[in-house]
Parts: C-alpha cells; structure tokens; sequence
C-alpha cells in the first residue's frame, strides 16, 4: 500500500491476533496477541480516592443535614487508599499543593494482588 493510499494511518492495525486469516489458525504455531503501547495509553480510566466506608439505613441518610457528621470505618491517620476501575491501586496520605489536594503514594500493591481481584 503506498502513502498516497493510506495517509491517515486509519487502516493502521493495532492488535495483532496472531491468526491467519487464511487458515483460521494461529500463524507460526503460537496463538499471541499484541497490542499498540500507544492504544493502550490512551484509554481513560477512573481514579478514585477512597477516605473510608460505612453503611447506613435509608432512615439514616434521610436524617442527614448540612452540618451531620458520618462516621467511617477508618480511624485518623490510616492510609487512604487509591483505586483504579475500583481495583486497589496503592495507598497513601493526603497532602496539599499549591491549594489544592492530593495524594502521596505511601505503598503500591505489588501486581500480583492486583490482578487477583480482577
């Protein structure tokens, strides 16, 4: 295919099975699948900070008022965990920069426990 053909790159392949088309079985013998780095970058992902949990009764929460304090499973100080697609990520502690907040990874969950709760 010369340039003139493809100039947007849109036919461009980004996973690669490793199945030939023409047999219907993995070329080489290796069934494999590789995936463009730069696909992959550029998947969005939710990132969630999470300070604790509890569970209420809707009577509860219905009683809630501006000023209700909600008592949470965590005590002062314990790390604050962060997620990812809600799977545990790391765990940290809050700090502030330039007025604003965020998180200073304190412990990064080795990959093996991550991909256990997936």
């Amino acid at each position: 295919m010369s340039n003139e053909e493809n100039t947007t790159g849109s036919d461009d392949v980004l996973l690669n099975t490793g199945i030939d088309p023409e047999i219907g079985k993995p070329a080489g013998g290796e069934l494999g699948i590789s995936l463009d780095s730069e696909l992959l970058k550029n998947i969005p992902v939710t990132i969630s900070i999470e300070v604790g949990r509890t569970s209420l009764k809707i009577r509860d929460l219905m009683r809630l008022t501006q000023g209700s304090v909600v008592e949470l499973d965590r005590l002062a100080g314990e790390p604050l965990d962060l997620l990812v697609n809600d799977t545990l990520v790391a765990q940290g502690e809050i700090v502030l920069v330039n007025d604003r907040y965020g998180m200073r990874l304190t412990q990064v969950v080795p990959k093996s426990e991550r991909l256990k709760s997936l």
